[in-house]
């Protein structure tokens, strides 16, 4: 030590870094962004430090994905995001004392593409996997697999289950249908409206100028069918029209509110079962538009049940559970409302099951198609979503409301 004092701080910094470098165990200290030397508290693990101090964690920590950060040499797991815990079933605190390898006990699948991010002759790449863990399922899942430049002594693992990157795609497709019918339907609209008004006000005219009672029955054909184009337009622009009023909801008063409705409409041979989560808090939302939305599913479903309740043995069931660690929208939410709308009847034809959210497209005669397009609005203003599943005997509306 004697000899790296006589030669100045310079190199007594060298040293420090150099020593670091080897081992960042070997002595409570990490360079900062600025190359200055920090002891670390007793306790505080140095990769970490290490890590943190390069910026990138902030970014990581929100994403909805399984997230692992590897020390480069070792593999050992430095960081782990929320998604990473929930998936793995284990504490941050119990991965971080784990490598790669511990976490999966085939993880030697990944030590060639390894090697090669360490020699640095990739920055990223991607492959599907199949990750054994011990006493687990296996993970079938697609990696993403990244070296940083921004913290190049560390590898980024990213884990997508294909059954949540099916999902995930899923719901981009949802949204981004949700976001051209909101525009299709405002030009639509618009273009309908305006030479709506004039055909009605002409066939008026025209009606006064008649004489012959036969022939003004065709004025009135056009004067009730202008109209019916009109009301159809005005559901159409329902849901932006109408300002969003937020309350705290109850989400077990609007599924009274619309068992009520469903049951005065469906009074013999529709059983409406409750299965709900009393301890689900209240949340701020429109509680009129989610009644709407709720009602046209609640209602959709039971027009589908018509052959079952002419038997008497039609049934929808109302469930309510809290979801934990949910994506919707590509954001990770610690906590969301999961309302399950479940019918048995013969479920959705597979011609339109993916696009029952469509405006205008109906698995029944005499539909207007909007029911599910609207209800689907409605919850993307509190930033939800609606999924279905589907099958002969069992259709289940999903309906997520991020809760907080």
């Amino acid at each position: 030590m004697n000899s790296v004092r006589a030669g100045g701080k310079g190199q007594t910094k060298r040293a420090e870094h150099a020593a670091a470098a080897e081992d960042p165990h070997a002595a409570d200290m990490t360079p900062d962004a600025a190359g200055h030397t920090t002891v670390l508290p007793p306790g505080v693990d140095p990769w970490e430090a290490k890590l943190a101090a390069t910026g990138v964690l902030p970014g990581l920590e929100a994403l909805p994905t399984v997230l692992l950060v590897l020390e480069k040499q070792s593999l050992r797991v430095v960081f782990a995001n929320p998604a990473a815990e929930a998936l793995l079933a284990l504490s941050r605190r119990s991965l971080s004392q784990m490598t790669w390898n511990d976490v999966f006990t085939n993880g030697e699948v990944l030590g060639s593409t390894m090697a090669d991010l360490i020699a640095n002759r990739f920055q990223t790449t991607r492959l599907d996997l199949v990750l054994e863990r011990t006493a687990q399922e296996p993970l079938h899942t697609h990696a993403i697999v990244a070296a940083p430049e921004a913290a190049p002594d560390f590898v980024i693992v990213e884990l997508i289950e294909n059954e949540q990157k099916i999902k995930n795609e899923r719901e981009e497709r949802i949204i981004d249908q949700a976001l051209m019918n909101k525009q299709l339907i405002r030009n639509l609209a618009h273009e309908i409206k305006n030479p709506l008004g004039g055909i009605r006000g002409a066939a008026q005219l025209l009606e006064f100028e008649l004489d012959q009672r036969e022939l003004r029955e065709y004025t009135q054909v056009i004067i009730k069918e202008s109209d019916r184009l009109q009301t159809l337009v005005d559901r159409l622009l329902e849901p932006h029209r109408h300002p969003f009023i937020a309350t705290d909801v109850n989400i077990h008063e609007v599924c009274e509110r619309v068992r009520s409705v469903v049951l005065a409409e469906f009074p013999q041979g529709l059983s409406i079962e409750r299965d709900y989560d009393v301890s689900l808090p209240d949340f701020r939302g429109d509680k009129e538009q989610l009644i709407q939305a709720l009602l046209n599913i609640v209602r959709n479903g039971a027009e589908a049940l018509r052959g079952q309740i002419a038997r008497g043995d039609a049934r929808i069931v109302l469930r309510t559970r809290v979801a934990r660690k949910i994506t919707i929208a590509k954001r990770l939410h610690k906590l969301a409302l999961e309302l399950h709308v479940i019918d048995n009847g013969p479920g959705i034809p597979a011609d339109i099951r993916d696009r029952i959210f469509y405006p205008l497209v109906s698995g029944r005669e005499g539909g207007s198609g909007l029911g599910l397009t609207l209800a689907q609005s409605f919850v993307q203003r509190h930033e939800g979503l609606i999924e279905c599943e589907s099958r002969p005997g069992r259709t289940d509306f999903r309906i997520l409301l991020p809760l907080g």
